[in-house]
């Protein structure tokens, strides 16, 4: 049975952050993820995981100017001393917070940029992050991410994240599969998750073309959850969905898994 983790980036926003902790042990959830602890301190973050009995799955690594319209720094030339900082920002909360996985956004492409550069960039920063993160038994990931929500981001299909996961060459980098984004870019889902299975390090889902709860659009969302189960995939799926009202109204689909880690 797959072990789901509410995104509280996206899921109980009709609270404050710290509230959401407490909304989704409520709701039956046993793991979360979000996009970024970091208006928050260490302990603070740290509290609300263990006062909710909850595990945290997953957080992405600082991503430069959010509010500015950065994605990440990972492929940017000239960020890597940022984006070395960043690693060791995520470590310290990662180890306080019992994180296994952490995700490196790469950040936008611009147009007419040199690709050739910025890949030789991410290349060597994801072996940099994958080499200090291993020192402590963590997971890094990257994500290909739709370009319809995220035009221009530098990576946006499961093969080229999996080519640049070997160029790199270390055991700990993973590639994270969003079945909403590799749904909306290729398709394909089943296939090519049994293909790139051993080096998947985190999924996540939504409903396609909307991005609400895994219970409607164009996914077989029970097929999707019985090829988890039938591969053994042992990692957690974040529910990285916008609810189409109240959260907690929405959560017919969570039912049969509620309570369940």
């Amino acid at each position: 049975m797959p072990k789901f983790a509410a995104n509280l980036s996206m899921m109980f926003t009709e609270v404050p952050f710290p509230e959401r902790f407490a909304a989704a042990a409520k709701a039956g959830f046993k793991a979360v993820e979000f996009l970024f602890p970091y208006d928050y301190s260490v302990a603070e973050v740290t509290a609300w995981l263990k006062d909710n009995g909850l595990k945290n799955a997953l957080f992405n690594m600082p991503p430069g100017n959010w509010a500015a319209g950065e994605r990440g720094m990972a492929s940017i030339p000239g960020r890597e001393a940022e984006f070395r900082a960043g690693v060791a920002t995520a470590i310290d909360y990662a180890l306080s917070l019992g994180t296994p996985t952490i995700h490196a956004m790469a950040g936008l492409f611009p147009a007419g940029a040199d690709r050739a550069q910025h890949r030789a960039v991410y290349v060597e920063n994801l072996r940099y992050a994958a080499g200090e993160l291993a020192k402590h038994g963590l997971t890094l990931v990257i994500e290909p991410i739709n370009s319809r929500d995220m035009p221009g981001y530098f990576l946006s299909i499961q093969a080229d994240g999996h080519a640049i996961r070997e160029e790199v060459g270390a055991p700990n980098l993973k590639v994270q599969m969003d079945f909403y984004h590799a749904q909306i870019m290729e398709g394909d889902l089943t296939k090519t998750f049994q293909k790139y299975l051993p080096h998947i390090g985190h999924i996540q889902i939504a409903s396609v073309p909307d991005r609400h709860e895994p219970d409607e659009g164009e996914l077989n969302f029970p097929h999707l959850y019985q090829l988890l189960d039938d591969s053994g995939y042992a990692g957690y799926v974040g529910c990285e969905y916008r609810p189409r009202g109240k959260t907690e109204d929405g959560l017919g689909w969570f039912a049969p898994y509620k309570g369940k880690l």
